[in-house]
């Protein structure tokens, strides 16, 4: 007879006040697993689900086992959510399925004239298929590496001068950089970067805010630096005592013009942070141009965006030069989902249309994977999707269906892939903060989701028994501080994690 431990398990919230800042902790005292039945189970999930501070928001949770296949618990499962980045569990699912976890985007250089001895008497083409991987993130950091290769392999070819323009081929993607329902006040943010088939940097620039003792200045600097990009500064430093730091970022509609503002501390850290361009291709052709020119290229012409080209290119009549292969997808899919990077799940999505609807659009990306949903036995009609990255207030989602995917994943060849992209608890990612020094610590693999009145959390659990769970809790429509939501989510999660199924004589 096995004996059984009482309720082991205490939920410890500090909750401080302090001006507008709501700081919480959720702490896991236990000593010993908890033994539960199933009953008792669902009766602690609820007493936390019936926070006070969520009386007038709507919870959507289910928790179900991977090794029985029944529900832990239900509550409004099958109700419409605003997923928020939960959306990017369907890209990124769907993606591995679609196209493989060893695709790699290609991009095809050619030569457009004639090539004598070291000049190619023409343009030089570039022809983008959606390569979201032209930045530091698989370079240590060098955001030109990629473009500098290019340089080294048309130098290899002979080719030490271009006497003609450098032209980005942004055709197989369509020109809508935003997504369905985005806010307008996004646009400047490095998390609605627009979507391209050429890009690069994430289609933002880097911008540096440091102050210089020695100079008595403060100090901004931003790269890539090019032609049309304006930063302008209109930071004011003050003294530590009388100030903090407190930066807005600002790029004019219909423009590259930047306009920093707010105030820095004179005794703050060197600060980072992020502005998206317009026109990305043109912006990646301007920074290729740059950098053909720093390696020794002359380039007498333009970089140009196709649309401002004059000539019609017909490629069975272009000279092929190279092609330059990325990452691969699953490695794409990791940035995905261990940061909820949006650029890159905008960019799969248009892919996938690419690849299995013959051009790259949100449009034929979303209805490729609608296709997929029903294959796999999700109901399409459950899923309204706009975007790939769930940075639209327009998308839903059911917690029935993110259940119904997650199973799907964890039967398949892709599941590797898919399960290690995802944030671990108190470890990286978007989770890297959250559940620390509890037994969720390092057995959650999640993705969170967080937009205007929605958080979500989805993903696997495993019980203390190692019981495989698939888990969803979406709240949404909450006007209390998202950390409280965060703090339910991980409650549970802490939950789950000690759990151990007490069976009745």
């Amino acid at each position: 007879m096995i004996k059984y431990l009482s309720f082991a398990v205490l939920f410890s919230i500090a909750q401080i006040y302090s001006q507008d800042t709501l700081k919480y902790s959720v702490k896991d005292t236990t000593s010993e697993y908890e033994y539960l039945t199933i009953p008792e189970l669902q009766e602690k999930i609820d007493l936390l689900l019936s926070d006070s501070n969520f009386i007038s928001a709507n919870w959507g949770v289910a928790l179900r086992s991977l090794q029985t296949g029944e529900y832990l618990y239900k509550k409004d499962e099958n109700k419409l959510f605003v997923p928020a980045s939960n959306l990017k569990l369907f890209t990124t699912a769907a993606g591995l399925s679609l196209l493989g976890s060893g695709y790699r985007y290609t991009t095809n250089i050619y030569a457009f004239g004639e090539i004598n001895y070291s000049t190619l008497e023409g343009d030089l083409i570039i022809q983008g298929t959606g390569d979201p991987t032209f930045s530091g993130r698989f370079y240590n950091g060098n955001i030109f590496k990629a473009f500098d290769d290019w340089a080294d392999s048309l130098i290899d070819l002979g080719i030490t001068k271009i006497q003609g323009n450098i032209i980005g081929d942004d055709d197989l993607f369509d020109d809508k950089g935003l997504g369905e329902g985005w806010s307008w006040d996004y646009e400047t943010y490095w998390y609605a970067a627009q979507s391209s088939a050429i890009s690069f940097n994430d289609n933002c620039i880097d911008i540096t805010i440091y102050y210089d003792k020695k100079l008595d200045s403060l100090i901004v600097k931003y790269s890539p630096v090019v032609k049309g990009v304006i930063v302008i500064n209109d930071v004011v430093p003050v003294s530590p005592g009388s100030g903090t730091t407190e930066i807005d970022v600002y790029r004019e509609r219909g423009t590259n013009i930047i306009t920093l503002s707010g105030t820095f501390s004179k005794g703050s850290d060197t600060l980072k942070t992020y502005a998206t361009v317009l026109n990305p291709t043109l912006f990646a052709m301007m920074v290729l141009k740059d950098r053909l020119e720093r390696k020794g290229i002359k380039v007498t012409g333009y970089a140009k965006d196709i649309d401002d080209y004059e000539r019609n290119i017909d490629f069975a009549k272009v000279q092929y030069l190279f092609s330059y292969y990325s990452p691969y997808l699953f490695e794409i899919v990791n940035v995905i989902n261990k940061g909820s990077q949006n650029f890159f799940a905008e960019q799969l999505i248009k892919t996938i249309g690419l690849e299995k609807k013959g051009f790259g659009s949100t449009e034929n990306g979303i209805l490729a994977c609608k296709e997929w949903f029903a294959e796999i036995g999700l109901n399409p009609d459950h899923i309204i999707m706009v975007d790939g990255s769930g940075l639209s207030h327009l998308n839903r989602v059911t917690p029935q269906q993110i259940i119904l995917l997650l199973r799907y994943m964890y039967s398949t060849k892709n599941f590797g892939a898919f399960f290690n992209s995802l944030p671990i608890a108190g470890v990286d990612g978007t989770l890297s903060r959250r559940m620390k020094n509890t037994k969720a610590e390092n057995s959650i693999r999640a993705k969170t989701g967080f937009i205007g009145f929605a958080r979500s959390l989805s993903g696997y659990a495993f019980t203390a028994d190692g019981e495989p769970i698939a888990f969803s809790i979406i709240a949404n429509n909450f006007n209390v501080p998202v950390k409280l939501a965060e703090n339910i989510q991980d409650s549970l999660c802490v939950l789950l994690s000690n759990f151990k199924r007490k069976y009745m004589e």
